[in-house]
């Protein structure tokens, strides 16, 4: 498996700061998401610099609105066409808010019947990733939150699935048995690696409540080979940069030796 870090465990550094933080890293490579550092900028010449740095292994579609980018349709299309120039393989966005109103949006996905050859491209895929439930009374705010429902849609549909352990845990700490409903039906290209617990999203491994060790044990004993995303919220360290790296190092030691597999 390969260990990737979001750039969203970094985003209050600035961009190419979080390249330079990466390169020093035994990470092989980033999810890049797609934020305000892209507006008014050439995305291509942008990404082709940071990837001289580290290698970019996916791209997350921009989940708010970015000037130049247009809709959420819009945004997974660029995002796609950028990834195919740039050599990067996987493109993930978020699906539809019902409670965001995005309708139009909801809308569309129901009319595309094959994502992987209508919206991706031989050399890039698409995977939607599975959300949060969130607030009080545990609301999931976006479309196919059910697990079942949302397998229906991407089996139907030739999409793929980036599976998220922390969103998925947010509605139910044991999220095993879901993992492997997603796993059996062939679709996991990527996962977003992070605790959950009190509330609280993207924490790091043992700050929440998750069986984070168990699920990647019982990872290890499948045949995923694909990316592993470390997705971790910034605010889970201090702000001292080499204190940053020394955590971020010792997780990565954990999801190496936890996901390695036997001879």
């Amino acid at each position: 498996m390969k260990i990737s870090l979001s750039s969203g465990t970094l985003y209050t550094f600035p961009l190419r700061k979080v390249f330079e933080i990466a390169s020093s890293l035994d990470f092989d490579g980033i999810e890049l998401i797609i934020n305000q550092d892209f507006q008014r900028v050439n995305a291509v010449k942008l990404i082709k610099e940071l990837q001289q740095r580290v290698p970019i292994l996916s791209i997350h579609a921009p989940f708010m609105p970015l000037d130049g980018w247009g809709t959420p349709v819009d945004a997974l299309r660029n995002c796609v066409e950028i990834a195919e120039k740039c050599g990067i393989p996987l493109v993930n966005f978020h699906p539809p808010s019902w409670m965001g109103f995005e309708v139009g949006f909801w809308r569309w996905m129901y009319k595309v019947s094959d994502f992987q050859k209508e919206i991706g491209t031989d050399k890039v895929v698409v995977t939607m990733e599975n959300m949060p439930w969130v607030g009080r009374f545990k609301i999931n705010p976006h479309i196919l939150s059910v697990t079942a429902q949302l397998i229906d849609f991407i089996t139907e549909r030739n999409l793929l699935m980036t599976f998220d352990c922390t969103h998925m845990g947010s509605g139910q700490a044991n999220f095993i048995n879901d993992f492997y409903l997603c796993y059996n039906s062939g679709r996991i290209r990527n996962i977003h690696f992070s605790d959950y617990g009190h509330g609280k999203e993207h924490l790091i491994p043992g700050h929440g409540m998750l069986p984070l060790t168990r699920f990647l044990n019982h990872l290890r004993n499948t045949d995923y080979n694909d990316t592993v995303t470390l997705e971790l919220s910034p605010h889970e360290f201090p702000k001292d940069e080499e204190i940053i790296k020394a955590s971020l190092t010792e997780i990565l030691q954990y999801l190496r030796r936890e996901t390695r597999k036997e001879d």
